[in-house]
């Protein structure tokens, strides 16, 4: 009687922990609202214009509100010498290389752990920072 006892609770809590894992995991996703599409310019419109502005200037609707002002995304290869520094760009927009204003911050979150929420059977999070960088690279002013 007790080992039924027992294996009702163990039971129980293995349901309990199950169900509130999947609550949880359930919430993160709602709370990140990742989009589907794993195309540059896409997720671009959905997670840098609001700030960067459609034309990447860094006039977005968000931009006024912000206590650092949005670079213009379109002068990145003229204010490195004309060379569109990707990898760099990339790091920046994963969050592995902290900026001392912006990106990182409350206001202009890292995007890279969002990207990498895991769909299907895969992480196809460095897949979005790559087609993000490559949209901004065409951007750029000649």
């Amino acid at each position: 009687m007790r080992a039924l006892i027992a294996g009702v609770f163990v039971l129980g809590g293995l349901l309990l922990m199950w169900s509130s894992g999947s609550a949880q995991d359930q919430n993160r996703r709602e709370g990140t609202r990742l989009i589907e599409s794993i195309q540059g310019p896409a997720l671009y419109t959905a997670y840098c214009a609001v700030c960067h502005g459609t034309d990447g200037k860094g006039f977005g609707p968000m931009a006024k509100s912000l206590k650092v002002a949005p670079p213009d995304l379109t002068r990145i290869a003229a204010r490195n010498r004309g060379k569109f520094p990707l990898t760099h760009l990339q790091n920046i927009i994963s969050g592995e290389v902290a900026l001392a204003n912006g990106h990182g911050t409350h206001e202009m979150p890292v995007w890279g752990p969002i990207f990498s929420q895991v769909a299907w059977d895969q992480d196809l999070g460095r897949l979005r920072v790559y087609n993000v960088a490559k949209h901004i690279e065409q951007m750029q002013v000649k």
